[in-house]
């Protein structure tokens, strides 16, 4: 598959849709548990989604665009979304998480991006030179490695009563 705009753009509208599918009207015990020391509840994942459309994806995505000689882009903060998640219920997350992504989608759009934007460079701090196509390409993998991290996380709730069929369940060996 060639990198294409137009169908990173079905990745990036549809996300919101399915973590909500998959997490709506589940009980906390679904969805504010973790896999241990270490790891994220599926809320915390919606709240560093969160975070995500408000810091990095449409911020980086002007800094590169920008007619600026020194374009730098920072890390996101990754203990934000602990207190974000503390603070709020999923069903507003949930709604928060579709209203940033769609406004973030519609303010893109408005960039009416060309091919050679996409070759367009920022430094990042650890990574060196990135380009916009790495950005764009990097905010649709990270939608579904977040769906994967929240299915993954919620199956491993089970994973001391599944007993024998455990073998077959490759997410809960993960």
């Amino acid at each position: 598959m060639k990198f294409s705009f137009e169908k990173t753009l079905e990745i990036l509208e549809s996300t919101p849709n399915v973590i909500s599918a998959m997490l709506q009207n589940l009980s906390e015990d679904w969805t504010n548990h973790n896999e241990g020391e270490n790891t994220w509840t599926a809320k915390e994942v919606v709240a560093h989604l969160i975070v995500c459309e408000e810091t990095e994806w449409l911020t980086r995505t002007k800094i590169i665009l920008s007619e600026a000689i020194e374009k730098k882009l920072t890390p996101i903060n990754m203990q934000a979304h602990f207190k974000i998640a503390e603070n709020n219920d999923l069903s507003f997350l949930l709604m928060k998480f579709q209203e940033l992504r769609k406004r973030n989608i519609a303010e893109i759009l408005s960039f009416n991006l060309q091919e050679l934007d996409f070759a367009k460079t920022a430094l990042h701090l650890e990574l060196c030179k990135v380009s916009l196509q790495h950005i764009i390409s990097t905010w649709a993998t990270h939608d579904p490695s977040h769906i994967v991290q929240i299915a993954r996380v919620m199956a491993k709730q089970y994973k001391d009563f599944v007993g024998n069929f455990r073998k077959y369940q490759r997410v809960l060996n993960q």
